[in-house]
């Protein structure tokens, strides 16, 4: 049979279009849920447990300068962000790694990469910690079931923790995935919101007030800035307050599905020295192992990071926010020295050089108390649950004031 030339086959107009709209609307789709996870997980890593830590953060400061440092500290870090943008516009690069070897070489991106490091790390221990730490005192409600049993105690919740969620959780290779468990910790964390406002209500008026709680300022108002994100506010709460304990069941779960996108990070960053950004299927899982264990086995023989959580914020948060795009900027901008982001950036870096020094300072001189799994004065009053609304307010007044004078002589 000889070969005979034909025309190429052009399917009809119509199926055309029906073909162009489906891969239209697939990439269109594709793209939305990529946008949907990333808004989801971004909301869970800012939002999703360092909320529940703002009010130690306001109590070191003084409520007044502690909101103001709050907006500062926003405020800074959007313009952080804005100054990185520039600084890769100018540099020609579209990452922040990128942009600290282009502008301090491999010095300086080995210091980026440190600092990048640790400071997830050191989330995901203290997320372990307070992982331990809550949901004990929620399994220990559970009727019939012994306190002192060693299922229901911090180190097996930790391991088992790890082992049936955080792990197969981590594995993940694309961040993307994580978007449903970061909207279902979104979701419980205004529930947990909801509590807080609740007991703030029933609470309130029987709690004894703070002399200094309206106090502008306080002398440990730079530690505010290392600490403003952690702090667990339900350590103030009673343990057989029934309510408080489904808040925190669901900040335990809150803190177990905001673990591994703090993995995803130091994982990234092992990548990006190691391996050169890629990470091969065996490498991966033996990296996510390796990094999860060691931050668990330190979980559990470390059971308060207060000090070292300070020390995280004022040693790492201050020069990822404050000082190295600043620095990045003023080196590679040509701008003159009066343009509006020079002068921002002139302020920003001595600022932040500062914090990490009275930081570290005060950090040393005077370390964070750690009172954690201690109930509070007001909770003794006879075994009686501030909850319990058939007990009356003048007793229960009367209690407490009994107990705020004896525990303060």
């Amino acid at each position: 049979m000889g070969y005979q030339a034909q025309g190429p086959v052009i399917p009809p107009q119509s199926n055309l279009d029906d073909r162009e709209t489906l891969v239209s609307e697939h990439k269109h789709k594709g793209k939305t849920y990529r946008q949907f996870t990333a808004v989801f997980n971004v909301v869970n890593s800012i939002i999703g447990s360092g909320i529940i830590g703002l009010p130690y953060s306001m109590k070191q400061a003084g409520f007044p300068l502690g909101i103001l440092l709050l907006f500062g500290v926003s405020y800074v870090t959007d313009f952080s962000l804005v100054l990185l943008i520039k600084g890769g516009a100018l540099s020609g690069t579209d990452t922040y790694q990128s942009l600290v070897n282009k502008t301090f070489g491999f010095p300086g991106y080995l210091l980026l990469s440190v600092l990048q490091f640790f400071y997830p790390f050191i989330a995901m221990i203290s997320y372990n910690i307070i992982t331990g730490d809550t949901l004990s005192k929620v399994f220990q409600r559970i009727p019939g079931v012994d306190p002192e049993n060693l299922l229901v105690g911090r180190h097996f919740i930790i391991m088992l923790s790890t082992a049936a969620f955080t792990l197969p959780l981590s594995l993940y290779r694309d961040i993307a995935k994580l978007g449903k468990i970061s909207f279902l910790s979104t979701v419980l964390t205004t529930l947990i919101l909801g509590i807080v406002m609740a007991r703030v209500v029933s609470l309130g008026p029987y709690i004894p007030k703070t002399e200094d709680a309206w106090v502008f300022a306080k002398p440990n108002a730079i530690q505010a800035l290392g600490v403003m994100s952690f702090g667990d506010l339900f350590e103030n709460y009673c343990r057989n307050d029934d309510l408080v304990t489904f808040g925190r069941f669901c900040y335990g779960v809150t803190v177990i599905l905001t673990y591994p996108i703090e993995c995803f990070v130091t994982r990234e960053v092992i990548a990006n020295v190691f391996f050169g950004g890629n990470l091969s299927l065996v490498f991966h899982i033996i990296v996510t192992v390796v990094i999860i264990t060691v931050a668990m086995l330190t979980s559990l023989l470390i059971d308060c990071l207060g000090k070292v959580l300070e020390l995280n914020g004022v040693l790492c948060a201050a020069p990822l926010i404050f000082i190295i795009p600043s620095a990045c900027y003023l080196k590679l901008s040509e701008e003159p020295r009066t343009h509006s982001d020079k002068i921002m950036s002139c302020i920003m870096l001595p600022v932040g050089v500062m914090v990490m020094v009275a930081g570290l300072v005060m950090a040393i001189a005077n370390p964070q108390d750690c009172s954690h799994g201690q109930e509070m004065f007001y909770c003794f009053a006879d075994n009686l649950s501030l909850t319990n609304i058939s007990v009356s307010h003048l007793q229960l007044t009367t209690q407490l004031s009994v107990l705020n004078s004896s525990t303060f002589q």
